[in-house]
């Protein structure tokens, strides 16, 4: 029996961040995720603490219709003010940064 040989797959083109950059979408998609992880770890959070949309919405202050803005993941149209508030409606912070 002869032993197979394993070849090194060659990558094939850039990496598919080199590839937005090149054409101009690498912050918008970068920002585009940020916002998904965030309204997944405010909607996990809801979960987690047993919160119904209409609680969570009382405790930021807030309509439920503009939380559900919030959590929906391709909403990316979300004010800073609005994930502070989610923020704290669920006993966290938000930090934001310039890198």
């Amino acid at each position: 029996m002869r032993a197979k040989t394993r070849t090194k797959a060659s990558p094939l083109g850039s990496p598919f961040d080199a590839f937005l950059r090149e054409q101009d979408l690498y912050e918008e998609a970068t920002l585009a995720a940020t916002k998904r992880v965030l309204a997944e770890q405010i909607r996990q959070a809801m979960d987690q603490q047993q919160l119904s949309k209409s609680e969570m919405a009382r405790r930021m202050q807030t309509s439920r219709a503009a939380l559900e803005r919030l959590i929906d993941p391709a909403n990316e149209n979300v004010t800073l003010q609005t994930l502070d508030k989610a923020a704290k409606a669920i006993g966290r912070r938000l930090a934001v940064a310039l890198v």
